[in-house]
């Protein structure tokens, strides 16, 4: 009989893997980063194993002192990830098995590789989604230090990119308050609909030994145990909502950044950034760019293609586990890298960054943000507001025509129009004025801006007890 070939399942072969498609087939190289989860997962299976009488108390000892030992080893750096190895799993099988013998090889007992990675990737995700939301809360921080400041701040509101309406820097902040904010529950949603936990249900149909998966579940933290084995390896739903929502998060960041280029640009000058998040260039000693924005853009694409890659990969794969369902991880944590540098470059971008707000008033002074308020006043002298629509458009081209604003016509030329107009127009077209009437909920008024900024204060307060309670769970 020719002498088999030795491995995590190397029984039934007789002959080494080509090295090429060994090559291709291992991942140890990017799964070593489940490492941490991987040991937390095996000393809950062990404790379990070791309770059920699946394996001896002392054999259960053991394995916890080697598998404690390797965690320690490799977060001190004395003991390092890497050699030939498929995966990680067996990595740390492998160095356990040296430490403690055969104990280390009854570890295994019960389980699959196939419910250990879906397992570890679970372990793994929840971790980072209550990063990740932790990090959407301190942005929310800045954001709201920002609408707290400037509550006063007029600038132009823009619709296709053109001047409409007087605003403040606050009322804009807090357009992106509210995508961050869903964005932090989405991320909740995520977790609540992911703490299951797939431990125990072996390579697709569960296992002959008695496990306790109610008490694996609970070491783990997780609500309870996945309802069906099958899908217990084969789900990775989670990680395409986790990329979803990362995707919606990069766009949030992206739209924030492209109108910061924007006001950085010597035609609007509203924003100063910081020289510790710009750039220069290499030929032109004037130029200061902002090219941390201008990256938070780019990489945008770079995570919705990270989504698009798994969702393909899962669209055609049968039931249950299959082996293309490897692909999930790099792409995965390169989009985790990538949202959360970008979500604290731009949190230390905007917190640095000064604002113009002479130059933004200035600016809402020009474009006739305030022809609005001047048909609505022509409304509240009993003109119908589409004949009030009308005259105002008339008086537009007339200022146009004149290079003047609205403020500067005389009351004369006003009355050329309708004899509706009194002095008292001035002041309904005031710019501060424009803004502070408007005190329905979600309008940038003082009193409006003031009640929005208690609730999201309400908000971040809630918020962060959440992520104390999250991130309780995940140690």
């Amino acid at each position: 009989m020719a002498e088999e070939f030795q491995g995590l399942w190397g029984g039934r072969f007789q002959k080494e893997t080509d090295t090429l498609v060994r090559k291709f087939n291992d991942s140890l190289s990017f799964d070593k980063r489940l490492f941490f989860s991987d040991v937390e997962g095996s000393l809950a299976h062990s404790k379990m194993l070791s309770k059920q009488g699946i394996i001896s108390e002392e054999d259960g000892k053991k394995i916890e002192e080697g598998l404690i030992s390797i965690r320690d080893d490799v977060k001190s750096g004395k003991l390092l990830i890497e050699g030939d190895y498929e995966d990680i799993h067996s990595f740390v099988e492998a160095k356990l098995t040296e430490r403690i013998g055969d104990a280390g090889k009854r570890l295994h007992t019960g389980r699959s590789r196939n419910d250990q990675v879906a397992l570890d990737m679970r372990l793994f995700t929840r971790s980072e989604v209550v990063c990740v939301r932790g990090l959407l809360i301190e942005l929310l921080d800045t954001i709201l230090s920002i609408m707290k400041d400037n509550v006063e701040t007029i600038m132009p509101g823009f619709t296709h990119l053109q001047k409409a309406q007087p605003i403040t820097l606050s009322h804009h902040f807090g357009a992106y308050f509210e995508m961050f904010s869903r964005d932090c529950e989405r991320l909740s949603s995520i977790y609540e609909r992911m703490n299951y936990s797939p431990l125990g249900s072996g390579a697709l149909a569960g296992t002959t030994y008695p496990l306790d998966r109610d008490m694996t579940a609970k070491e783990l933290s997780f609500r309870e145990p996945m309802r069906n084995s099958i899908d217990g390896v084969s789900d990775r739903d989670y990680l395409l909502e986790f990329l979803s929502a990362l995707s919606i998060i990069m766009m949030h960041l992206s739209r924030l950044s492209e109108e910061i280029i924007i006001w950085n640009s010597d035609e609007y000058r509203f924003i100063e950034l910081d020289d510790a998040y710009s750039t220069g260039s290499s030929i032109m000693p004037q130029k200061k760019n902002p090219d941390i924005a201008e990256l938070v853009r780019g990489k945008t694409g770079r995570v919705y293609g990270a989504m698009m890659s798994l969702f393909t990969t899962m669209k055609a794969i049968p039931l249950a586990y299959d082996k293309d369902m490897q692909e999930d991880k790099e792409v995965f944590f390169d989009a985790i890298d990538t949202v959360k540098h970008c979500i604290v470059l731009t949190d230390g971008e905007i917190k640095t960054a000064s604002f113009n707000k002479d130059r933004m008033k200035a600016s809402a002074g020009g474009g006739f943000t305030n022809a609005t308020d001047a048909a609505d006043y022509l409304v509240k002298k009993g003109v119908p507001f589409r004949d009030a629509h009308g005259i105002i458009g008339r008086i537009i081209l007339y200022a146009i025509e004149n290079k003047k604003a609205l403020d500067e016509l005389t009351i004369e030329e006003y009355k050329g129009f309708s004899e509706s107009f009194d002095n008292d127009i001035y002041e309904a077209i005031d710019l501060k004025n424009c803004v502070d009437q408007r005190k329905t909920i979600g309008a940038p008024g003082k009193e409006a801006m003031k009640k929005a900024i208690e609730q999201e204060e309400d908000f971040l307060s809630d918020a962060k007890k959440i992520q104390e309670t999250l991130v309780g769970r995940s140690e």
